[in-house]
């Protein structure tokens, strides 16, 4: 069947959006409205790939010219071929080879691909790793986050238990918040303190990201006496609360408050939802884990699930 690959253009966006929205394996994330908020630091070089005018698969993408590289994506957690609900697993190995001579016409020489994991879609949707795969692709990292499926949830450790029970006797409540500056000043000097780094997102950027996507980005925080002493920030897809930010202060960190506020959305906010994903554990493309992190999310009655990325030489 023949295959035509289109570069992504602003005059797409209303198609691209209603693809996303409408696929089996999208998220918020492959909003145009959300992947562009970074655009300055991205040169984005998405593509849709067409059979007889009927659109199958996009790929939310971005080059780096100077290494001759794609990436699916850049600026995002994971990317991958976003696909139809109808596309089978022919049409994405065709799909794939297509994407190849695309490639090799552009002088692209190499793909770095970071898959969609299982959990956030909507129906299988794993064509792609098998298509990668029969095209020569090599797995060349793999981190590990760690994800409680509500099906069948596990118990609480004693440890995460006592700690649940400190904050709650210390008074400790727990709410939606829209005081994102309070948050991310315990937010950034928790990671320059401890590992010398700074939040992904300024606090400029995920306020403008919540107030375009304000049912899938909220703030939740724990609090004593009224002032925030702890808060989680959680992207919500379809099936998966998932915490992209997770941080408490000192004081938060002595009464238990950080582990408080984890119950409640577990055992209230997001009772319904099918998964609640803590996040990776891992550094070096996946080659070191922090065990102690890692500890504290399995004591939730979290267990493990993979977000890889894969390359591949033309």
């Amino acid at each position: 069947m023949p295959i035509d690959v289109i570069k992504y253009n602003s005059n797409m966006k209303a198609e691209w959006d209603a693809f996303v929205e409408t696929s089996k394996n999208g998220t918020f994330l492959f909003m145009r409205n959300y992947m562009e908020y970074h655009s300055d630091r991205f040169t984005d070089h998405s593509l849709m790939f067409y059979c007889n005018n009927r659109l199958l698969a996009v790929l939310p993408a971005n080059i780096r010219e100077s290494e001759k590289t794609l990436v699916s994506h850049g600026g995002l957690t994971y990317g991958g071929f976003v696909m139809h609900p109808d596309t089978k697993t022919s049409e994405i190995i065709e799909i794939t080879e297509e994407l190849k001579k695309y490639m090799q016409k552009s002088g692209i020489k190499h793909l770095i691909y970071k898959p969609v994991p299982h959990i956030y879609s909507r129906i299988p949707s794993e064509e792609p790793l098998y298509a990668l795969f029969h095209a020569g692709a090599k797995l060349s990292a793999r981190s590990i986050s760690t994800t409680i499926d509500n099906r069948e949830r596990l118990k609480f450790s004693q440890l995460r238990k006592r700690c649940i029970t400190k904050a709650a006797k210390a008074g400790i409540e727990c709410q939606e918040s829209a005081d994102y500056k309070k948050f991310w000043s315990i937010l950034t000097t928790i990671l320059q303190e401890r590992h010398n780094s700074t939040p992904v997102h300024t606090q400029e950027e995920i306020e403008l990201l919540h107030n375009r996507f304000p049912r899938n980005i909220t703030l939740y925080t724990a609090e004593s006496k009224g002032e925030p002493v702890a808060g989680i920030v959680v992207y919500e897809t379809d099936t998966v609360a998932h915490f992209q930010y997770i941080a408490a202060s000192d004081e938060g960190c002595s009464i238990g408050a950080l582990d408080l506020l984890i119950a409640h959305l577990i055992e209230k906010v997001y009772a319904n939802k099918q998964y609640i994903d803590f996040g990776t554990s891992t550094e070096q493309g996946g080659t070191y884990l922090n065990e102690g992190l890692i500890r504290q999310k399995e004591g939730f009655g979290g267990r493990a699930v993979v977000y890889d990325t894969y390359e591949l030489s033309i």
